[in-house]
């Protein structure tokens, strides 16, 4: 069995590697394997890193790079939102958080940027 992940866009299982991409042969969609990814280290603890390929962890302080729709409300969540003391966890979604006004939400590592 293939440990690739399958392609974020059309969710296809026969994503391939080339260099540092991971390239999905059915509808073309490249990606970085260090954006937006989440890993289990050697001691079993996630890793999970920004857009930009940086590290985060529990608490770190992470501003929104893109536009996003909040799923069951008709609010937009803005460009530049800054988002305080998160927390890191598995699945689709790898980043729980509070956002004042919006309330609790999940958010992809990959639409987030670290804020140094």
């Amino acid at each position: 069995m293939s440990a690739l992940p399958p392609c974020p866009q059309c969710k296809s299982a026969l994503t391939y590697e080339d260099g540092s991409l991971y390239i999905c042969p059915e509808c073309a969609h490249e990606w970085s394997r260090s954006a937006g990814a989440a890993e289990v280290a050697a001691e079993g603890e996630l890793l999970v890193r920004d857009s930009n390929g940086n590290e985060l962890k529990d608490g770190d302080t992470v501003t929104v790079i893109k536009d996003l729709k909040v799923k069951g409300s008709s609010s937009v969540l803005k460009v530049g939102t800054k988002v305080k003391g998160i927390r890191l966890v598995e699945g689709d979604h790898n980043i729980d958080c509070r956002i004042d006004g919006i309330g609790a939400m999940k958010l992809k590592s990959e639409f987030v940027r670290k804020v140094q």
